[in-house]
């Protein structure tokens, strides 16, 4: 007996023994676990998840189903694991802020974005969600194969039908053995319009469809929750080579509060960024000082939507303090992608055009067996109709051949050989009933045959040809995306160091305006009209309490727009970085795009196409005081702002424009009073010097507008009470700089102060803007010409004591885009 024992112990090599089991447990990982199929882009537990609800007949038209008795499905036919893994991954596929297009209809607790866990399975249930559907079409005609499961009592599908490319509209993250994948979610409209370019390309043209094709379409990731992607290089790289880092991060608005302090408020997170934790995290810097400014952080989400609350205090600048937050918190993460997928067991990394080529040829697979399918059974039918057509042909003899037979089979086999006929169908004329004699049966069998020998003709024709079976396949996914496609949550923004991201935007062109408190957008030219003099104008933009427009300006996508400040700073945009909005909506916050100081305003915007030598910026400030510095001396402006001119106290910077040292400069006062004096008589000085005096005032006078000489030949005052006139620009004369100047506009309780005044000529237009944010735009060559000591015409209708005329601008329809920005000076 000891023999016996002895005998069935082995030597083995422990070191090729532990390899060989540890290569077939990586290999079942890599193949059965955490990596998802190309085609249909689910894990086996997902899929099996989705079958065994199908089999339930738990769709979306029936009522939900305890999950306990889904995961016990599957678990008992076809997952052989934990019944945690299984209702993790029922629950993941539920939460529409980890699945973008969710194939499950959770009803229940199924978690939060605070990272909470969903309730236990007995409290749940589940149901499969309207687009789940279209991942188990068709799955009953043979379309995919099936293989036994873990004991082979039951089948299951080794793939879905997938009407839909799944794995790249639902992405999916997985960490295997030496390997691991992470594909992002897509937006469904995007990747099903990418498909239908590969099927257009063959149809039409009999070729196959670049990557610079599809990445025209597929513009980037669409994840659930929304945020911004900095920039397109991770994106592109990533769609190349299948592998990439993505820049993602938060939805910010910094908004002033009543109380003259600033907030942060954070409306949409990164992927996968666990929103309590975030939370947590920024408390944690605060309190170890690592950020300075935060005096409250609340988490305001609701039903309406995510709401995470940062206030600062009143000092706080509230650009740096996001930044910090950007840098040492996930409200700025790196999603790396890895887009491995299983082909045909083999874990492979794909680009975006492999990965859509996989899934066509998926589609093409599962179209073709459908169609055969559905022929076989067309014809089967269409046998069994020819046999009952012809019986009723010959129904005399088919009843006299039936009443004369013993027995069935006798009966049977007598009409097989009486007709021709086979056994099929022989047992349909047996099995016939009473009323197929009537005439009307008789017209719908025919109809029938009818439309079955035409469906026959269709589907052969699909079998025969390739083109036509991709038709069929774009019909089907096209309705797919009117169906359940929806617009992108996320953004793609422009990331400072991503050079690649200019060659993409047109160079066009376009109105920026800007409003008293700060608000800034980019809209097409298009969205004004002319009026006539006198007219009421147009609602130029949603304004709060106390706000209006300041500053508007044509220009393109690609100037430089600086942005000089009231304490003499210069910060800088591209045009394409300010968002595009419409014409009635308020716009961005200008303290979103520029690390602006407490108290830091906007007083003067140019647009400037590059830095030439011989140009020079010539500024105004309120007191009098003007400086000329060469524009190459602020070529390289920084986040944080560049110095433009030194100032003294009460002293404010109110306009800059962009010269070529041989004009003549007009200063004109809110009294009505001008002074014109040549530009050389200003000695150019260093960017960070204080200037010379322009003009000396009177008390309580203030400067209002400078213009030069090229702009135009005649000057436009224009006053508070909507009185405006133009005055031939010789009639002021040439004087030295810093004289009193003459008078320019008459004032009168009718007429107020002066608001401001343009150089124009008789083709231009100017824009008049109310305190209340109604823009009219009036034709020059409708503005009388008068004398200087005049009040004017009434250009606009201010009907309000408390409304007045806030500024004026110049507007010109067509603009070279190669002209510099002093000829179109605003």
């Amino acid at each position: 007996m000891e023999d016996n024992i002895f005998d069935k112990v082995h030597d083995v090599d422990l070191k090729k023994t532990m390899e060989d089991c540890y290569i077939d447990y990586a290999m079942s990982v890599i193949a059965a676990r955490a990596l998802p199929d190309v085609r249909d882009g689910l894990k086996p537990v997902q899929r099996r998840v989705l079958y065994s609800m199908i089999e339930l007949n738990n769709g979306p038209d029936k009522p939900h189903r305890k999950c306990a008795r889904i995961v016990g499905d599957t678990m008992g036919k076809y997952h052989p694991h934990g019944d945690s893994s299984i209702y993790g991954a029922l629950v993941n596929m539920a939460q529409d802020w980890s699945t973008r297009y969710p194939l499950v209809d959770g009803h229940g607790n199924f978690g939060s974005v605070d990272g909470d866990g969903a309730a236990a399975m007995r409290y749940t249930e589940a149901r499969l969600s309207k687009i789940s559907m279209e991942m188990l079409a068709d799955i009953n005609k043979n379309t995919v194969d099936f293989v036994p499961n873990f004991d082979e009592t039951e089948k299951e599908p080794s793939v879905l039908p997938s009407r839909f490319p799944n794995l790249l509209v639902n992405g999916t993250t997985g960490i295997a053995v030496g390997m691991a994948t992470n594909i992002p979610p897509h937006n469904l409209r995007e990747v099903i319009k990418a498909v239908v370019k590969l099927i257009d390309n063959r149809i039409e043209e009999d070729r196959d469809t670049t990557i610079e094709e599809i990445l025209k379409i597929v513009k980037g990731p669409d994840f659930p929750t929304g945020a911004e992607i900095l920039g397109t290089r991770g994106i592109e790289e990533a769609y190349r080579t299948g592998r990439g880092k993505i820049r993602v991060r938060a939805v910010t608005n910094i908004e002033t509060m009543s109380n003259g302090k600033s907030r942060i408020v954070v409306t949409e997170l990164p992927y996968m960024v666990n929103k309590a934790r975030l939370i947590e995290k920024i408390a944690e810097l605060v309190k170890e000082k690592r950020i300075d400014g935060i005096t409250y952080i609340g988490d305001e989400s609701s039903r309406e939507g995510m709401r995470i609350n940062i206030e600062l205090r009143k000092d706080a600048n509230a650009n740096v303090i996001l930044n910090q937050l950007y840098k040492h918190t996930q409200l700025q993460d790196t999603y790396g992608v890895i887009m491995l997928a299983l082909v045909g067991k083999e874990p492979k990394v794909l680009n975006l055009l492999d990965m859509l080529k996989y899934y066509l040829l998926h589609q093409e697979d599962v179209v073709t067996r459908r169609t055969k399918y559905d022929l076989n059974k067309a014809e089967e039918r269409a046998h069994i109709l020819k046999g009952l057509l012809i019986a009723l042909d010959n129904i005399d003899e088919v009843i006299q051949i039936i009443r004369g037979s013993q027995s069935t089979p006798e009966a049977k086999q007598k009409l097989m050989e009486r007709f021709g006929l086979d056994d099929v169908q022989a047992q349909a004329i047996v099995d016939m009933r009473l009323r197929t004699l009537t005439g009307l049966e008789r017209e719908k069998l025919e109809a029938e045959y009818k439309a079955l020998m035409e469906q026959i003709d269709y589907l052969k024709g699909i079998l025969a040809d390739e083109k036509k079976l991709l038709g069929v396949i774009k019909e089907e996914i096209t309705v797919i995306a009117d169906k359940y496609g929806d617009d992108r949550r996320t953004s793609i923004g422009f990331d400072e160091f991503d050079l690649s991201m200019e060659d993409l935007i047109p160079e066009e062109d376009v109105v920026i305006t800007m409003t008293n408190l700060g608000y800034i957008k980019r809209m097409t030219t298009d969205n004004f009209k002319s009026q006539n003099r006198g007219g009421k104008g147009i609602k130029g933009m949603q304004t709060i309490n106390e706000d209006y427009i300041e500053d508007l300006m044509m220009t393109t996508t690609h100037h430089y727009i600086m942005f000089f400040t009231n304490t003499g700073k210069v910060y800088r945009l591209k045009g394409y970085e300010i968002p595009e909005a419409s014409r009635t909506s308020r716009g961005t916050a200008i303290i979103n795009l520029l690390s602006l100081q407490p108290g830091e305003k906007i007083t003067a915007v140019i647009p400037i196409k590059e830095y030439e030598e011989g140009k020079y910026l010539f500024m105004a400030t309120k007191n009098g005081l003007v400086k000329k510095t060469a524009i190459q001396e602020y070529a390289n402006v920084k986040k944080s702002g560049l110095v433009a001119i030194n100032l003294r106290e009460n002293d404010e910077l109110i306009e800059v424009k962009y010269t070529d040292n041989e004009q003549d400069a007009f200063l004109i006062t809110k009294y009505g009073m001008c002074i014109r004096f040549k530009e050389t008589d200003v000695r150019a000085t260093g960017r960070a010097s204080m200037g010379v005096i322009g003009m000396s005032l009177a008390d309580q006078d203030e400067i209002v507008a400078m213009q030069v000489r090229n702009q135009g030949e005649y000057l436009l005052v224009v006053s508070e009470k909507g009185l405006g006139k133009r005055t031939g620009m010789d009639e002021f004369t040439v004087q030295n700089r810093g004289g009193k100047g003459v008078k320019c506009y008459k004032i009168t309780d009718k007429t107020g102060n002066v608001v401001g005044a343009k150089a124009v000529n008789e083709d231009n237009e100017v824009m008049l803007i109310t305190t209340e944010g109604i823009i009219i735009r009036i034709p020059c060559n409708g503005i009388s010409i008068m004398g200087r000591i005049t009040s004017g015409v009434k250009l606009m209708n201010v009907d309000s004591e408390n409304v007045s005329v806030a500024s004026i601008a110049k507007v010109r329809e067509q603009m070279n885009k190669e002209e510099s920005a002093e000829e179109e000076e605003i």
